[in-house]
């Protein structure tokens, strides 16, 4: 891939005809967190684009550099996400034929879309990687042209033009947060901006499940992650590309990485001044924003998010929603020690001092004390949470904040009271399953024999993964053999035996 200079990419970010498929975005003032943060934010909407994304910029300038015969011969791409709408809006506009390979566990929604935009849309595997290799198959065998997501100068330069916008709608911007994937859109935005306006610092998002680009900033050059999470599926790449690698470490100022409940407080604070509702990877950079201006104390600064993204599946709004003011720190999770006896929940709640229980989870288990799950409103965020944990444990409580446990808040939160009987040999581990019908058939033939499954809970959020917890009755000299059989299994797996969450209300009381 030939590297192109800063002025070759002003001139093609310049030149790119996007606006034959794409809409110049409007800049949004977000008025109600513009005052809460003492800043003027400003939210660039991309979801406001035909296929409710960025991404058909990127595309459609690739797609409009082909040769004629690259154009006759079609193009291909392996995708489940924004890239395949636009690249198969791009294709219909220029009356090109477009196919789009994508996993099998892709949601029909984003199937269904793709075809209805004219392109045809071939399932294959499990995993993107298996659909990425199916389509590097079919391209050689057809000679389709591959349309890569982000790594090539035209996808780079045609994600560029939001840039261009930014400059022509506020020249005063102190600072631009700008999501990260694999990097385009990053490599964009920085490149073109740093040409013309030098001062206005490109802070890059990334969530801390998949920060490609800090850990190829760290070591130098691109590497790939072991493994990335799901939640913010438009930017779940495991290895940032080497040409906006190449643009990210020279122009880009700063990296911030973000959470899942974070990315669900933005979600909240979207909604809230411009009724859109973000897709998790749109709502991305505003997380980082929120974030970076706590951190370095900024006032009254013009701060630019952009909304990368809007297709996001309606069922995963209730996780967004159980989420987003664990995000804001106005919400705590709770484990504490009672003694069980009558009047116990009465004097737990008046050492609340009027503070609002958003959740209370308990089941009798002892005639000594019981362990709770308890949610409470801390509108003043982590230094309430520190005044109110003191006080508990003054008044003799035992406490621990679950408040950042991932196994507490997905699964452990529904099976308070679970506790199994006495002398079981139990190991717990969460897996990450691949949303289709033979998921938990495939699962229960592997392990089902190997070991007794002595607990067992599934949750999804319309994601093409589904989070499963369970225990298996094994003793210590059985782990190593076992852990054999989850590695053929191929599904995601963590040992979750020691986690604080199960000790508290799942696991067998001392």
């Amino acid at each position: 891939m030939p590297h192109l200079s800063a002025a070759q990419y002003l001139k093609k970010i310049l030149l790119a005809p996007v606006y034959e498929a794409a809409i110049e975005t409007r800049l949004q003032p977000l008025n109600k967190l513009s005052k809460r943060l003492h800043n003027h934010v400003l939210l660039k909407r991309e979801d406001l684009q035909q296929v409710h994304s960025f991404k058909l910029r990127g595309a459609y300038n690739k797609l409009v550099n082909l040769t004629e015969q690259q154009k006759k011969q079609g193009v291909i791409a392996a995708s489940a996400g924004n890239h395949a709408q636009g690249l198969a809006l791009s294709a219909q506009l220029m009356g090109l034929q477009a196919t789009i390979v994508m996993p099998s566990t892709t949601p029909d929604i984003k199937v269904n879309s793709v075809r209805a935009l004219g392109a045809t849309a071939v399932l294959f595997g499990d995993s993107f990687d298996s659909a990425s290799k199916h389509c590097q198959q079919l391209a050689k065998t057809h000679g389709y042209t591959i349309i890569p997501p982000f790594d090539d100068p035209d996808v780079i330069a045609g994600q560029g033009t939001i840039a261009k916008e930014l400059l022509q709608q506020d020249a005063h911007l102190d600072k631009i947060f700008v999501p990260v994937g694999g990097g385009g859109l990053a490599a964009g935005i920085a490149v073109y901006i740093k040409q013309l306006l030098p001062e206005i610092k490109i802070i890059a998002v990334e969530p801390e499940d998949a920060a490609c680009l800090k850990a190829a900033l760290q070591a130098g050059h691109p590497v790939s992650l072991e493994k990335v999470g799901l939640f913010a599926d438009g930017v779940a790449v495991k290895t940032i590309g080497s040409e906006t690698f190449r643009l990210c470490q020279q122009y880009i100022d700063d990296v911030v990485t973000v959470n899942s409940d974070e990315i669900c407080a933005a979600i909240k604070d979207i909604f809230e001044d411009t009724r859109a509702i973000s897709e998790p990877a749109g709502a991305l950079s505003l997380a980082g924003l929120k974030k970076y201006s706590h951190q370095h104390d900024l006032h009254n600064e013009r701060l630019a998010a952009i909304l990368s993204g809007a297709n996001v599946n309606f069922h995963s709004l209730r996780y967004v929603s159980e989420r987003c003011e664990l995000g804001e720190q106005k919400e705590s999770i709770l484990a504490v020690t009672i003694p069980e006896k009558q009047g116990s929940f009465l004097n737990f709640c008046n050492e609340l001092d009027g503070r609002a229980i958003t959740e209370f989870n308990y089941r009798f288990n002892s005639r000594k004390e019981a362990n709770i799950f308890v949610g409470v409103r801390t509108p003043q965020g982590a230094d309430e949470l520190a005044l109110l944990t003191a006080k508990l444990t003054s008044a003799g409580y035992s406490v621990a904040d679950l408040s950042h446990d991932e196994m507490a808040k997905l699964h452990v939160r529904y099976m308070v009271g679970g506790a199994p009987i006495n002398n079981l040999k139990e190991r717990l581990y969460s897996f990450a399953f691949p949303e289709h019908p033979n998921a938990l058939i495939k699962f229960l033939n592997m392990l089902g024999t190997h070991a007794n499954i002595t607990l067992f809970h599934y949750r999804n959020h319309g994601a093409a993964y589904g989070q499963v917890l369970a225990g298996f009755e094994l003793d210590d000299n059985e782990v190593e053999g076992f852990t054999t059989y989850l590695d053929a299994l191929g599904y995601r797996y963590k040992d979750e035996s020691n986690n604080q969450a199960y000790r508290f209300f799942l696991s067998q009381t001392d």
